[in-house]
């Protein structure tokens, strides 16, 4: 069976029998330094990631300058609108500075999505399946806002920083709770446009850190937002994928509640708060994603081979599989190849 099929078939419930390990499509395409045609050949799969729709903006145009700095890149990125500008910049992968800064900047980035249109974006998914082939699996993404989150998660992440949204969070600033009701409804026309598309499987990219957002904002403002979602998809037949890789444990519970098909990234300690087991256990219908902690990699042979048989024992029967989605393994030559080879002959 190809990555493809054995990927599909654990999505469809059937019991693994030989688990698909998968790298995300962005290692692959900025990475070069790994040898994926070897890696692809030893049996690694690839998730590959479609657009799903693309915004028409009518007031807002974007500049975008680059130059070197120091060795470095520097990428400057203007949105400019009729109420105001905003910016922020980027050094090499890495944002320096945040778009939204002050009350007003909440106001300008309404602005600057007001009177738009979304547009589904089926022609990305008919890239990817003649792109990728038999060798992984299409999801869905909707990288319209931000990066393709929930709006509370692209203000904390994409558009504020940590620092300034927990403080305007905590207050309540009525120009942050306007933007967010804005952005909304702005998420569930993306997900309208978004299901009219081949694509079953969707993802959002949430990067949720509960230590941050805490239980109580995540049922305030992302669990009705969710439900909203969920009740989109499922009356189209498409099922939602949340990339869930921090602490959970605090809601184990909303997480077992909501009908999210699968979690993306599931990552358990040290990095997660949440066993492979815990998490099967809490979540038995759930697509268990999983990712091993990178520091399993730098483990000897004999122990990184203990670890891998106990996260797929945990994981299994059904509903799961093995990535690389938080970074390149340390010491991928050897180890990447001695996971491939484990899941291949030994389980």
């Amino acid at each position: 069976m190809t990555n493809r099929s054995r990927l599909e078939s654990a999505l469809q419930g059937v019991p693994v029998t030989q688990p698909v390990y998968a790298v995300y499509d962005w290692f692959v395409k900025n990475r070069p330094l790994v040898d994926w045609p070897r890696l692809f050949a030893l049996g690694l799969g690839q998730i590959y990631h479609a657009n799903l729709i693309r915004h028409e903006h009518s007031n807002l145009r974007i500049v975008e300058t680059v130059r070197r700095l120091n060795g470095q890149t520097r990428r400057d990125v203007r949105w400019i609108t009729d109420l105001g500008e905003l910016h922020e910049w980027y050094l090499d992968e890495w944002r320096q500075e945040h778009f939204i800064k002050t009350p007003e900047d909440y106001r300008i980035m309404r602005r600057a999505w007001e009177g738009g249109k979304v547009v589904a974006n089926g022609a990305a998914f008919t890239v990817a399946e003649k792109e990728l082939g038999d060798n992984g699996v299409k999801l869905g993404q909707i990288a319209g806002m931000g990066s393709g989150r929930t709006p509370l998660m692209v203000l904390q992440v994409d558009w504020v920083g940590l620092g300034q949204w927990s403080v305007d969070l905590a207050d309540e600033l009525p120009a942050m709770m306007e933007l967010l009701e804005f952005m909304n409804e702005l998420k569930l026309e993306e997900f309208r446009q978004a299901i009219l598309t081949p694509v079953r499987q969707i993802k959002l990219w949430e990067n949720l850190s509960i230590q941050t957002l805490g239980p109580v904002h995540y049922r305030r403002h992302l669990v009705p937002l969710y439900l909203k979602i969920l009740s989109l998809l499922n009356t189209a037949g498409k099922r939602l994928v949340v990339h869930y890789d921090g602490q959970l444990r605090v809601i184990a519970e909303e997480i077992a509640q909501l009908d999210f098909d699968g979690l993306d990234s599931f990552t358990p300690p040290p990095e997660g708060d949440m066993t492979v087991a815990e998490a099967r256990q809490r979540w038995p219908d759930k697509m268990l994603w999983c990712h091993p902690p990178l520091g399993w990699y730098r483990e000897r042979g004999e122990t990184l081979g203990q670890l891998i048989k106990g996260m797929v024992q945990d994981a299994g029967p059904n509903r799961f599989c093995l990535m690389i989605s938080e970074d390149i393994p340390p010491d991928w030559e050897r180890t990447v190849p001695q996971v491939l080879a484990l899941l291949r002959k030994e389980l």
